[in-house]
């Protein structure tokens, strides 16, 4: 009788992080434990900031970690004075005045603003998964209002329909000869060059985006049960790595296309990898996504330690998107703020200046999250927007 061998492990998918799980009651904050300075840190410059987290193995926080907290409340405290229409400053933090900062939500910043309700939600164009996802994509591909802006002006309505490959060339080649942005600086795309084959970048990732329309990927994800499938089908793409995969399946999400919840996966990008070395001296045996959903558990019971007085957007908790890009946020922060404090790349300034937009937004998210409506019933005082806010978290 032949003996059976056991069945070889499976090979986890390219690119797909390892599960998440965390149990936030096995997490704890014993405020009698100093933090350990870092190596590089004189012990006369080591601020006392009393916490250790517990879970599985100590996790030491540097000053860094207190500051992701006051960077948050105070962040979204500009938010909701600008939302206002307050005159600046809408801060007395000088390095918040001076940088140029995202806001803790995701999607309360401008580009995702317009995203959502000018590319998203047009009462104009098809609803179909299909056209929906042409649009995001194409949007995001440049992650530029202006792209945008342009594009609608060369040919009117945005559709996949009447979408030809020479069109579009024309139009984002005549820019770019004309010495304009394509492309925001937010994060760097791949040329594609090796995949597709075309000397220009924007070339490349049109053709990227008509494999995906041909491949049916807009219906395959409207198929999908988790945001983590929906991130490994990006993720199989040309150019789409890890962090691409996770910021565009965030974007895919804001539609009806999906309906993940965003407490469900994350994916830690370079920036906020960061952030996180600069604020855990040891991380104490967690792996990262892990320490981004531990900070997203433990956010009102942080505030409340802190005496922050944090206003939520309209009763929505921060999300694992959101904990996400302040980690990337409080790096660049703690540039200025703790220099002292080394991350993983050794970038020691910040780059971008803060130069208010004076357009001002006209708020909108997506009304699955029934945020609207909120907003809407808090709009006749000045002070609606924070009234209305602070009486939807309780």
């Amino acid at each position: 009788m032949r003996k059976k061998l056991p069945k070889p492990a499976a090979k986890r998918p390219r690119g797909r992080p390892p599960k998440q799980r965390i149990d936030p009651t096995a997490a704890t904050l014993p405020l009698d434990l100093p933090v350990v300075p870092r190596a590089n840190e004189a012990s006369a410059t080591a601020a006392p900031a009393p916490i250790i987290l517990r879970h599985l193995a100590p996790a030491k926080v540097s000053e860094v970690y207190e500051s992701y907290w006051r960077f948050a409340a105070e962040r979204q405290d500009v938010f909701f004075r600008r939302a206002r229409g307050e005159e600046r400053p809408w801060t007395g933090n000088a390095v918040l005045t001076t940088y140029k900062f995202t806001n803790a939500y995701r999607a309360s910043d401008r580009a995702s603003q317009y995203m959502i309700r000018r590319v998203i939600y047009r009462a104009d164009l098809p609803n179909s998964p299909r056209e929906v996802f042409f649009r995001i994509l194409l949007f995001k591909l440049f992650n530029k209002i202006e792209t945008w802006d342009l594009l609608e002006r060369s040919f009117g309505p945005i559709t996949f329909e009447d979408y030809h490959f020479s069109r579009y060339d024309e139009v984002l080649a005549r820019a770019m000869r004309d010495g304009r942005r394509i492309y925001s600086a937010a994060y760097i795309m791949p040329p594609g060059s090796s995949a597709f084959g075309r000397p220009a970048k924007h070339q490349n990732h049109l053709l990227l985006l008509e494999r995906m329309m041909e491949d049916r990927l807009p219906e395959r994800l409207a198929q999908t049960r988790t945001m983590q499938e929906g991130f490994e089908k990006l993720r199989a793409y040309p150019t789409i790595g890890d962090f691409l995969a996770y910021q565009f399946i965030t974007d895919i999400n804001y539609s009806e296309i999906t309906d993940f919840s965003e407490m469900d996966f994350v994916v830690p990008g370079p920036g906020a990898r960061d952030g996180l070395r600069k604020c855990f001296a040891d991380p104490g045996g967690l792996n990262e996504p892990e320490l981004i959903r531990l900070m997203a558990d433990l956010q009102e019971q942080e505030f409340e330690r802190l005496g922050l007085d944090f206003q939520s957007l309209w009763g929505r908790r921060l999300q694992l998107i959101d904990c996400q890009n302040l980690f990337c946020e409080v790096d660049k922060y703690a540039r200025v703020a703790h220099p002292q404090v080394a991350g993983r790349t050794g970038r020691t300034r910040i780059k971008q200046k803060f130069e208010p937009t004076l357009t001002p937004i006209e708020l909108f998210y997506p009304p699955k999250w029934k945020l609207n409506e909120k907003i809407r019933a808090g709009a006749d005082t000045p002070l609606g927007a924070v009234d209305a806010a602070r009486a939807a978290a309780g």
